[in-house]
């Protein structure tokens, strides 16, 4: 059967204004980076914990007043700062075009509740309150803080890259109490979340913030304009390594934060994905022992486990035996930090385990199972308690070992109560370098009993010294206070510094601009077709 022109004609115009149609629709098609993350997003509150996806998050939906650049000098973000001639009082003043996602400005009063409630738990927040006399809200866009001797723990606390950040929320969530998370997820920051889109645990959305005014600067590490180039960036869950590294070969994800090491195969010398070690995300694994309980309440039963415990298995384990992406190191903050000393690495580095059965044996150890916590669904800590437990054992531990998610884990650690009634011995985590090389704010040293992290060490020296290197400014006696202070976490056990690793990100090789930085952003990335 033929057509009329009639017919004819309006067939071609009807496939011509499909074609124009399907076009156009492409042409608006939205831009979005699929991303699996180190470990999956439960909370919202960004910092109420430590936990790095939550850290992570937070550099999505939040903005900090001042951020470091990529030699590590705090620069202007969300505000620009004077000191008075006297180095006492430090001015801050919001720039402008900032305001939250519900279009409310962003204020001095929402800057300064926000400080008061971070500085509530991190360690460098604390330090910087201890020393401080007031911080006083002058007008809108104004506030300041005053010491009553000159420091420079302003500019290093609020400009803290890490751990805690000291992300800037809305007045009315600031003044939450600590012991409460927020629920709210309204922001100031480059992307906002998609709460109808959340499934806790599962998948998070974050969307282009058509409204966020980034700075001028070039971006630089996580200093400078913040301009995202994609309009919606997903992170979704995956129940195994395997199922992750499958979807990226068949494009399902653009982004594998943390790629298990003996996975890298699969990937490497594809050209269809790219593969990069961002040394600032590189992590210290530690031990943990719970100060609060038996058998680790008696200090020469925590030598013990000292000696028994020695880096070079654990990091096989993580990364393979002579990885390029793993090395032993007995600083407390680090092989590369300013800090870094080799103060009983003869105890460190390798595994002791009759000298450990010696100690257990003046102590008096009676044989009382400890209880290590092990998770099992983080690509770098499911290693960890086998090789803990083991070493361990090796030196006449009786261990329970005891297998859980990490949010069960993250649960647990907080607890002070007897291990019969959901309490704990040990624990194993990682912190990420930056953290660890910055001994105001670095967790793992932090020994003030109760106000302690999970382990609640109770070493006032610790505290003293503490206080000492945030006061001075003179980088000689700074170097000198960080290293006592690390002979003094050795000598008590603090914690245990178990080696150093980096971790490896896969990307699609559509990806591009990703920042070196202290924690994984996605403003500057771009995303071909």
């Amino acid at each position: 059967m033929f057509m009329n022109r009639f017919q004819s004609g309006l067939l071609k115009t009807t496939l011509l204004s499909l074609c124009l149609s399907t076009a156009g629709f492409a042409a608006q098609a939205e831009t979005t980076i699929t991303a699996v993350m180190h470990a999956p997003l439960r909370a919202v509150d960004p910092v109420i914990s430590t936990a790095y996806i939550l850290r992570n998050y937070g550099y999505m939906v939040y903005d900090t007043l001042l951020a470091r650049d990529s030699q590590g000098a705090p620069q202007p973000q969300m505000a620009d700062w004077t000191v008075s001639d006297d180095g006492k009082t430090y001015t801050f003043t919001l720039r402008d075009g900032l305001k939250f996602h519900d279009g409310a400005p962003v204020t001095a009063e929402d800057a300064v509740a926000s400080l008061n409630r971070w500085s509530q738990v991190d360690k460098t927040g604390q330090v910087m309150a201890s020393l401080m006399s007031e911080m006083t809200v002058v007008d809108d866009k104004t506030f300041t803080m005053t010491f009553p001797e000159p420091t420079g723990i302003a500019l290093i606390a609020l400009s803290k890259p890490s751990g805690v950040a000291p992300f800037i929320l809305p007045k009315a969530a600031a003044e939450t109490p600590i012991s409460q998370p927020i629920t709210s997820t309204i922001g100031s920051g480059p992307f906002k979340f998609d709460e109808a889109a959340y499934q806790p645990g599962v998948s998070a959305t974050f969307l282009k913030n058509e409204d966020y005014v980034p700075r001028t600067e070039p971006a630089d590490g996580l200093a400078g304009g913040k301009v995202v180039k994609v309009d919606k960036v997903v992170w979704t869950t995956m129940p195994d390594s395997m199922t992750a590294v499958n979807a990226m070969l068949s494009g399902e994800i653009d982004f594998y934060e943390q790629i298990p090491h003996d996975l890298l195969p699969l990937v490497e010398g594809n050209p269809d994905f790219t593969t990069e070690m961002y040394r600032k995300q590189g992590s210290q694994n530690l031990v943990r022992l719970n100060f609060t309980q038996p058998p680790f309440d008696n200090p020469k039963i925590r030598e013990a486990a000292l000696l028994a415990l020695g880096q070079q298995a654990m990091l096989d384990a993580q990364v393979g035996a002579g990885s390029q992406y793993a090395r032993t190191c007995p600083a407390v903050f680090g092989c590369e930090s300013p800090y870094a000393s080799d103060y009983a690495a003869d105890k460190i580095l390798e595994p002791h385990p009759e000298e450990a059965k010696a100690a257990l044996a003046e102590a008096g150890y009676d044989g009382a199972p400890v209880l290590l916590m092990h998770a099992t669904d983080l690509n770098n800590l499911a290693p960890q308690g086998p090789v803990i437990g083991q070493q361990l054992r090796d030196a006449g531990f009786t261990v329970d070992m005891v297998s859980m998610d990490w949010a069960s884990v993250v649960a647990r650690r907080a607890s002070k109560a007897p291990v019969a009634e959901g309490g704990w011995n040990v624990f194993s985590t990682t912190n990420v370098l930056p953290d660890v090389g910055d001994p105001i704010g670095f967790i793992g040293v932090a020994a003030g009993g109760a106000s302690s992290w999970f382990g609640w060490p109770d070493v006032p020296e610790i505290e003293e010294l503490r206080g000492k290197l945030a006061s001075t400014s003179d980088p000689d006696e700074q170097k000198r206070i960080g290293q006592e202070i690390d002979k003094l976490v050795i000598d008590n056990e603090v914690m245990i510094p178990m080696g150093e690793f980096y971790n490896v990100t896969v990307k699609s090789a559509s990806l591009t601009g990703q920042l070196d930085a202290e924690a994984p952003v996605f403003w500057n990335m771009e995303k071909s077709e």
